[in-house]
């Protein structure tokens, strides 16, 4: 009998002090879940979720939220793209770049650049925002890509020529990257639904969210949607899962202008081209790469519904301030694990509305057009500060104005 008394009083002295330890204020304080997200924010109902559980708990500890109100939160990827250049940029650096870049000089805050814009939309994209700010700026002379592809490529012992082009793969390329023409215009042209690009950003952060304030959570379709062309094999995947569990997906192939039959869209007639805004029907938007960064990436979040981003080689200048588990649900580019993800999201519906709800919150505090012009404003005052020369006008320039 004593020997029961002691054990059970062992037992509640243990226990006893396990509750005054846990009522400890220094030692069982919880961080503010706004700032934090709480160290441990999820369990796993079913063993088998458990490790995308884990990640999203481990993501979440790691992350601290932008709350700046300028575009401090880019600053990371605005220093690592400038750094190959840290030592100063020559004419001699710029030489190097020969013909793979447009032109630019900005003198007297006057901006100029060399007449023949292969893309014209796209150069008076970019030209938008530099004639915003042409005022703050010192005198300069860059060189400008407006193609979808970057120009230059990292090496051992290579010496990039410092071009400037919206996206790369960080570990392949030396580009510098800026906010795409497509926050004003020049965007892809998508028949019949877009037939002069998708439009600017700004008009779309009105019509979008609009549409999604019809879709609350509750409403959408719990299924994996995308509609687009067949621009790689890498989407076959999903395409050929929403073949076979039309349950999982909506995955269907649209034409582009290389299409000529049904072998380019898989095998099936193309499917009718949806936009963006009604995309906002559905809980789960698959992203693709295209040539380079996706232009629809930002979009889709605009939705509310839950980003799945497949592979995280292309960057555009905001990407790497969003965090895979965080904002939306990272897959990989095989696709391997896309079917499995999709179950774990129908399965664990809470977890998937507060992701989509935290990629929304993100886009839409940090990714408005002030903070477009303000991203250009740090770049071009930052690169600058790089030129070892003094620069002259070109008389070959012609002066862009807003008039252009």
């Amino acid at each position: 009998m004593k020997f029961k008394i002691g054990y059970i009083c062992f037992f509640l002295i243990c226990f006893v002090k396990a509750e005054e330890v846990c009522e400890s204020p220094d030692s069982c304080k919880t961080e503010n879940t706004s700032e934090s997200h709480e160290k441990s924010k999820y369990t796993a109902n079913e063993q088998k979720w458990s490790k995308y559980i884990n990640k999203i708990n481990e993501a979440l500890k790691n992350y601290n939220d932008c709350t700046s109100e300028d575009c401090s939160c880019y600053f990371p990827t605005l220093e690592e793209d400038l750094d190959p250049f840290k030592n100063g940029i020559t004419r001699e650096d710029l030489a190097k770049g020969g013909d793979r870049g447009m032109k630019y000089q900005i003198v007297n805050h006057k901006l100029y650049r060399q007449s023949d814009c292969m893309f014209p939309f796209r150069c008076s994209g970019v030209e938008h925002f530099i004639l915003k700010i042409i005022k703050k700026l010192p005198d300069m002379e860059f060189k400008l890509n407006v193609h979808d592809y970057p120009m230059t490529y990292k090496y051992p012992g290579s010496e990039p020529a410092p071009i400037f082009s919206f996206s790369k793969i960080a570990t392949s390329h030396a580009d510098i990257m800026y906010p795409a023409w497509t926050f004003w215009e020049g965007g892809p042209a998508v028949w019949p639904i877009y037939p002069t690009g998708l439009g600017r950003w700004d008009q779309q952060r009105e019509l979008i969210p609009k549409k999604a304030k019809k879709f609350p959570w509750e409403k959408k379709e719990s299924i994996a949607f995308f509609r687009g062309s067949r621009t790689s094999a890498e989407r076959d995947p999903l395409v050929l899962l929403s073949r076979d569990k039309p349950n999982l997906a909506d995955a269907q192939y649209t034409k582009n202008q290389a299409w000529k039959s049904s072998e380019d869209t898989l095998h099936r007639e193309p499917a009718k081209e949806i936009p963006l805004d009604e995309h906002c029907k559905y809980k789960y938007l698959f992203n693709f790469r295209g040539v380079a960064a996706s232009f629809r990436f930002k979009h889709l979040f605009l939705c509310k519904s839950l980003v799945f981003h497949v592979g995280d080689e292309w960057q555009e200048f905001f990407y790497q301030t969003m965090k895979p588990w965080v904002h939306y649900i990272p897959v990989s580019t095989d696709l391997k694990e896309a079917e499995e993800l999709i179950n774990f999201v129908k399965e664990n519906d809470k977890i998937a509305k507060e992701i989509a709800n935290r990629g929304y919150e993100f886009i839409w505090n940090h990714l408005r057009m002030e903070d477009i012009e303000c991203y250009w404003e740090k770049l071009l005052k930052r690169y600058a500060k790089l030129l070892k020369f003094k620069v002259k006008l070109d008389s070959s320039l012609i002066r862009i104005t807003k008039n252009n």
